[in-house]
């Protein structure tokens, strides 16, 4: 078949490949695609409040990559009841399936001399770092809850039997409350910043169980990175 319609018009398809490789590409492959999944990870989501977290993205190319995996099947929209009343675009369970794909690029990419965890994360893409990057045997064992307050979103983190949880939802109840934004969170859990220093200058506060967030940010650690080819 030599084109097919994803996003309302007729759209060239890119391969004409049998691999099931190239059939992901025909879904995601465009700038953007995966992203927007990866911002749908953790619950549905207004327009706006994707777009908000993908700088650079213009509503146009938003939409129409939208569109694209509505058609496509990955996503839905839908109007919440009243009073809210608004539509949001949420993955379907085939969606949700890609997360581990998105676990194993993350794991990959950041193996390379180029990835800077100091760049600028969304909340969601912050979250589904913990959720890749843990280490499950040293977390083996340790069980406590942990709440993310990153801006105007909100997480709750369930540890135990060494996997991590994370789900959309009010922290308050938690062992230990982590009040930042996703970058200062980042720098604390990935490059190591001493909790401490963060506290000092605000960019990061603590409420409950100040020793068992030092045990969770010990919990991760960046890949060793390849070696830059030689000449």
């Amino acid at each position: 078949m030599k084109s097919e319609k994803i996003t309302g018009a007729v759209k060239s398809r890119w391969y004409e490949d049998a691999c099931g490789t190239a059939m992901a590409l025909e879904f995601v492959g465009e700038r953007w695609s995966l992203l927007i999944l990866r911002e749908l990870m953790f619950g549905p989501r207004r327009f706006g409040e994707i777009r908000a977290h993908l700088t650079g993205i213009s509503a146009n190319v938003l939409t129409q990559r939208l569109a694209g995996l509505e058609a496509a099947g990955l996503l839905v929209r839908r109007k919440l009841p009243s009073p809210a009343s608004v539509q949001v675009y949420e993955l379907t369970p085939w969606g949700y399936e890609i997360e581990p794909i998105l676990q194993t690029m993350g794991r990959w990419a950041t193996r390379s001399p180029l990835h800077d965890p100091t760049l600028p994360f969304s909340p969601a893409s912050a979250m589904l770092s913990l959720r890749t990057m843990i280490d499950a045997g040293a977390a083996r064992g340790l069980a406590m809850t942990i709440g993310f307050r990153l801006g105007e979103d909100q997480f709750l983190g369930t540890l135990a039997d060494g996997t991590l949880d994370i789900v959309r939802g009010d922290p308050d109840g938690a062992d230990v409350v982590i009040d930042t934004q996703p970058t200062p969170l980042a720098v604390w859990i990935y490059v190591k910043r001493p909790l401490a220093e963060a506290e000092a200058d605000g960019s990061i506060r603590v409420t409950g169980d100040r020793a068992a967030a030092e045990r969770f940010a010990d919990l991760f650690a960046l890949p060793v990175k390849i070696a830059r080819p030689a000449g």
